[in-house]
């Protein structure tokens, strides 16, 4: 076990004998604080789509209790509801996924304020390609354009009702995963066209949230379209996905980085590949850093598996 006062603690709180709670710990690292170590999650897909939100909120919870991560990523895997017609025939949705907003419900209530959670919302293009297929969403794209862009208003329209929901069910924030703003997907001039407007459409909804977070998704994302300009507190990004170091992100973006971990591969992981990775995340990264892999670990990963991160950091 690393000892708290030579490693996990920094200078000033270590003169204290001061340990944080995740909730506090998290608050610190938001304004850029000292820390007794940095607040950590990880997370993986409970595919839990099928099932009544009660069963999804104890899924979380029961994660929760496990692995003791100190900011709770909310999964959120129920499909958007399909039109009777033609797939992109939409119109906006005032509670798009009442399941979604139950499951936060309970989980609020689980948590009873002792950690900030955060709600998973995928970006209206992804939600396009699930309600159709990639395919169809291009071909749209190609040949009728203003059907797709008036079907991903409406979209994000919804997603927006959802986000506010969310918050007012005691969400600190959502976050929104974006993973068409990359080479080999959409070119920057369509990214800027067909997606921007709608994503910031669901962040505006809920501007004033303290912990929204920017989830990049992909190893050729556009990273400096998110640096400003976007209502969020976090960029979360593959590091070792996309091969672009911390250092490089933290010298064109002040606010909260959230990564460090190599989602890919974490199984093999040993704890000395752990430690390296939080150690060298957290020098590049500064005080204002969420150590967390770059997205969701394998769903077949083993609780023994999960648990070196949460012991390495003393959790």
């Amino acid at each position: 076990m690393l000892s708290r006062r030579s490693f996990l603690l920094t200078p000033a709180l270590a003169a204290r004998g001061a340990r944080l709670s995740s909730r506090e710990r998290l608050d610190r690292a938001l304004r850029g604080e000292d820390l007794d170590r940095p607040p950590f999650t990880y997370w993986y897909h409970f595919l839990d789509d099928k099932l009544p939100g009660e069963r999804h909120a104890q899924s979380t919870l029961d994660f929760q209790r496990k692995f003791r991560t100190d900011l709770v990523k909310v999964m959120s895997d129920y499909a958007y509801p399909k039109p009777a017609g033609p797939w992109h025939a939409l119109r906006a949705v005032e509670n798009p996924f009442p399941q979604q907003i139950r499951a936060l419900e309970l989980i609020r209530d689980g948590l009873a304020g002792s950690k900030h959670f955060v709600e998973t919302i995928f970006n209206p293009w992804n939600v396009a390609e699930k309600l159709s297929s990639k395919e169809e969403v291009l071909k749209l794209k190609a040949e009728k354009p203003q059907a797709l862009l008036d079907a991903l208003e409406a979209i994000a329209r919804s997603e927006a009702n959802h986000a506010r929901r969310a918050v007012a069910a005691g969400a600190s924030g959502i976050f929104l995963a974006i993973a068409n703003a990359q080479d080999g997907i959409l070119s920057r001039a369509d990214y800027a066209r067909f997606s921007q407007p709608f994503d910031k459409m669901v962040l505006d909804a809920v501007a004033s949230a303290p912990l929204n977070v920017l989830h990049l998704h992909g190893d050729k994302v556009y990273l400096d379209l998110f640096y400003k300009g976007w209502p969020a507190a976090a960029i979360n990004y593959s590091r070792h996905g996309t091969g672009v170091p911390i250092q490089r992100v933290r010298d064109k973006y002040t606010g909260v980085l959230m990564g460090g971990i190599d989602e890919a591969n974490y199984r093999k992981l040993s704890r000395a590949d752990l430690k390296r990775q939080w150690e060298e995340a957290r020098q590049a990264a500064g005080k204002r850093f969420i150590l967390s892999p770059g997205c969701s670990v394998p769903n077949d990963t083993k609780d023994e598996e999960l648990l070196p991160l949460t012991k390495l950091l003393g959790a």
